[in-house]
């Protein structure tokens, strides 16, 4: 098959978060399996710095650009995938990140920057850029590729589409007056389409128009059909949920597996595990904690925000470094309210908590090695990949049951250590209560060595990796070429 994965970001290009993770990884192996499948994105400065082999294959004109488009071709970085980056300089060619400008806040023509990127998407998936290549399906992600299932459905002979909702929160919301700036049909706005309380919505482009809609976990599939997780959608995506299927995220060993780690300064195995204790020693140095190889080392990497739960271990913190012997490790980015109070509790508690307010990759990679426990206690968690790169390193995480984390965390009960199937510690509810106790039979597990090394290695020897998933978007393609297309072009 033919597919172009089309996306707003790619490690190792450029990365915010998990997508682009996914769309590093997953053309990868979608292509090792054999399938003709060419990623496309951007041509923010990074990107055009990181790609291999990179030249112009093609020029043409878009509604929305002032100057000509250029499509330039190349490869992803340590792959055999294909890479396309859309050059419009006047809308990628910028500091920041893809979304948000330096100083912070959203670039202000993010609608007028993803239509184009959309329309380019479109130019490639109906051959009209003089590649001499028709994609059999477009596979899109997120909101930002949101607007190409539905330029494309108004075309005859298009390929079939694929979306794929990385993040039901992040929907892409403009005003209305954005329909007509950039040129697209006026009946599209209505509730049946692309409005959504008054706003024009980019993901509902992907929602109303892909011929099949996919999230990364099954859990997540079933979980946006409801109230509690749909973010006002949930109607919709009840009406589409014979077109919609959940296959959970996996994880690039070849990057995430800690014997042969190369941003670690000491490897291990799960036979092996003298490196993950000197790892511990380099992550307590590198956060300025005392040098405690008998405190459980508890750990968190993402971002700042409410999703995450960062306020419940926030609301924790007293109990837990007051009544228990231990650290905690906090790296990431976000709210800036909670970056602020994780700041005033590490000054409060200097001995146990260290906050570090940053992306940093490298660091990341030493936290899940060096932690002994890693918390995760999200609200909502479409995938979640930490969990699964935390089972990997040796690193029991602490989840609640939702989305990916309920899909990849077999949980410690009594059953479940007997059984030898036990991987983490699950809990149910997302309050305080709740995660304590979690947190609590995690410390009292850890006091017991043998039993804690086996739950351990239970952990690392689990098979997340990407060939599954891709064995099941392949089967997914491969029924949406055998069956019609849901949405024809109109006369």
């Amino acid at each position: 098959m033919n597919i172009l994965f089309a996306t707003s970001e790619a490690h190792p290009l450029i990365k915010t978060g998990g997508l682009a993770d996914v769309s590093g990884s997953l053309p990868r192996a979608i292509r090792n399996a054999h399938q003709d499948i060419r990623l496309i994105l951007p041509a923010y400065p990074a990107a055009v710095a990181g790609a291999r082999q990179l030249k112009p294959v093609a020029e043409f004109s878009l509604p929305g650009s002032k100057a000509p488009v250029r499509l330039l071709q190349g490869w992803l970085p340590h792959t055999r995938v294909r890479l396309y980056l859309v050059d419009a300089p006047e809308y990628f060619d910028r500091p920041g990140n893809p979304y948000t400008r330096p100083q912070g806040g959203d670039w202000p023509d993010n609608a007028q920057r993803f239509a184009l990127f959309a329309r380019a998407v479109c130019a490639v998936a109906m051959n009209r850029t003089a590649l001499d290549w028709q994609p059999d399906i477009v596979h899109c992600n997120d909101w930002q590729t949101g607007l190409v299932p539905a330029l494309l459905s108004l075309e005859t002979n298009r390929p079939a589409t694929l979306f794929t909702i990385h993040n039901l929160a992040y929907q892409g919301l403009f005003s209305h007056d954005r329909l007509h700036s950039l040129q697209l049909p006026a009946d599209w706005w209505s509730l049946e389409k692309l409005e959504f309380h008054h706003q024009l919505s980019f993901i509902k482009g992907g929602l109303v128009f892909a011929d099949h809609i996919s999230t990364v976990s099954p859990t997540y599939a079933r979980e946006i059909r409801t109230k509690a997780f749909g973010c006002g959608l949930e109607g919709l995506l009840e009406h589409r949920k014979t077109q919609l299927s959940g296959i959970l995220n996996g994880v690039d060993y070849q990057v995430w597996s800690p014997g042969r780690d190369t941003l670690l300064p000491h490897t291990y195995t799960a036979t092996r595990l003298a490196g993950k204790r000197r790892d511990k020693a380099e992550l307590q140095k590198a956060f300025g904690l005392p040098a405690r190889p008998e405190l459980p080392l508890l750990g968190h990497v993402g971002r700042l925000v409410d999703q995450k739960g960062i306020d419940l271990i926030l609301e924790l913190l007293p109990t837990l470094l007051q009544q228990h012997p231990m650290q905690l490790v906090i790296l990431g980015t976000g709210q800036p309210e909670l970056e602020t109070a994780l700041r005033a509790a590490a000054t409060q508690y200097p001995q146990q908590l260290a906050v570090r307010i940053d992306y940093n990759e490298a660091l990341s990679h030493l936290l899940e090695a060096g932690s002994d426990i890693f918390l995760m206690p999200s609200r909502f968690e479409p995938c979640g990949l930490n969990q699964l790169y935390s089972l990997r390193y040796g690193t029991p995480p602490v989840v609640r049951r939702t989305g990916g984390l309920a899909d990849s965390v077999v949980d410690a009960s009594e059953a479940n250590l007997r059984r030898h199937t036990a991987t983490g510690f699950v809990f149910e509810q997302a309050d305080t209560r709740a995660l304590l106790q979690a947190i609590e039979r995690a410390l009292a597990l850890y006091r017991q060595p043998e039993r804690w090394r086996e739950l351990m290695r239970t952990g690392m020897q689990a098979d997340f990796s990407w060939k599954r998933s891709a064995a099941a978007y392949i089967d997914l393609y491969a029924g949406l070429l055998d069956s019609p297309h849901q949405y024809r072009a109109t006369a």
